[in-house]
């Protein structure tokens, strides 16, 4: 079963912050492969929304971190709709990196942290939330989920038609709580959000 996302309230100032991350995004992707030239005309849906319908789904407070935040998807897009929590970038690519303390700086984001290091090598407070947009299999993102969440944190993953297949090889591995969410921007997406990660063997 898939609940509906919550909505977000109204916020003329998250929305003025998001205009101006697409326009330097779109800048940047003329010499950068932030976004795939085929997605860049449906930028604001197709990334920004689907980015958005993240930030209901998080813990109310505590750090949150992007692994392969790549473009800022959706790690910069969180930090611009909750501007006051500490969220943390990590992607290893040094130009992509470079974007996104230009972004950080440019919609004026303080608590972002950019770690132009491989996820291994980044040295991450205990998180209240994870997420990762198109990175890798859930098994592999379980296993930096259980590594870097706080007691109680959550992961949150974006997945596509394969989601049901990804949970059950994850599910040989793995122990943990899931809930499905619909996706609003692509009838075939689920987000997923899991807890209580551990390996089987740790049972």
């Amino acid at each position: 079963m898939k609940h509906p996302v919550p909505p977000l309230v109204p916020d003329p100032a998250r929305d003025a912050r998001l205009a101006a991350y697409r326009d330097l995004l779109l800048r940047w992707n003329a010499t950068i492969n932030l976004v795939s030239a085929r997605t860049a005309a449906e930028v604001d849906n197709r990334h920004i929304a689907d980015s958005l319908q993240l930030v209901p789904l998080l813990p109310p407070e505590g750090p949150v971190a992007d692994l392969g935040s790549g473009g800022g998807l959706p790690g910069i897009v969180i930090a611009a709709a909750l501007p006051e929590r500490e969220v943390h970038l990590v992607e290893s690519d040094r130009r992509k990196a470079a974007f996104l303390v230009e972004a950080a700086a440019t919609l004026r984001l303080p608590r972002v942290r950019v770690h132009a290091l491989r996820i291994e090598h980044a040295a991450l407070p205990p998180l209240a939330a994870l997420t990762a947009r198109a990175l890798a299999p859930l098994d592999a993102l379980l296993a930096h989920a259980a590594r870097l969440l706080a007691p109680g944190g959550v992961a949150i993953f974006p997945k596509g038609r394969g989601a049901e297949q990804e949970l059950t090889s994850a599910a040989a591995h793995w122990h943990f709580q899931v809930t499905r969410y619909a996706s609003r921007t692509d009838p075939e997406a689920t987000i997923l959000r899991l807890s209580e990660i551990r390996r089987v063997r740790d049972a």
